[in-house]
């Protein structure tokens, strides 16, 4: 069974930067593709990005290119999610989710998640 552990989030004024954390533990082959969502208050769950643990391909939601960047660190089983150039708009609870199918990217490709984490920006 996997779990995820997400850490990182914090109130930021717009235009700052966070780093998200996701801790990933359990069997591999249930986490081949490690993705974020974001889930706004009154809002549907919205992408942001997958990476593939091996060979580390990556993909972002438009509302976030150029902005974030999604990476990974193998021998710590841990995803990031960094985050520059913060607006308002990017207030909402962020949630690690894994995957065993490598062509994962909508939320019902996902079967784990994490318990989510705040991200609030001030404007």
């Amino acid at each position: 069974q996997v779990q995820l552990v997400e850490s990182g989030g914090g109130l930021v004024q717009a235009g700052g930067s966070l780093r998200l954390s996701c801790a990933a533990s359990g069997p591999t082959f249930s986490r081949r593709v490690m993705g974020w969502f974001r889930q706004a208050p009154g809002k549907e769950r919205e992408f942001v990005a997958t990476i593939r643990w091996s060979g580390g391909s990556t993909n972002y939601g438009d509302s976030v290119k150029g902005r974030f960047t999604i990476s990974r660190d193998n021998a710590k089983n841990t995803v990031y999610l960094q985050m520059n150039s913060l607006k308002p708009e990017d207030t909402a609870v962020y949630h690690c989710a894994a995957s065993s199918n490598w062509y994962a990217g909508a939320s019902a490709d996902f079967g784990s998640w994490g318990q989510g984490t705040q991200v609030t920006v001030s404007s």
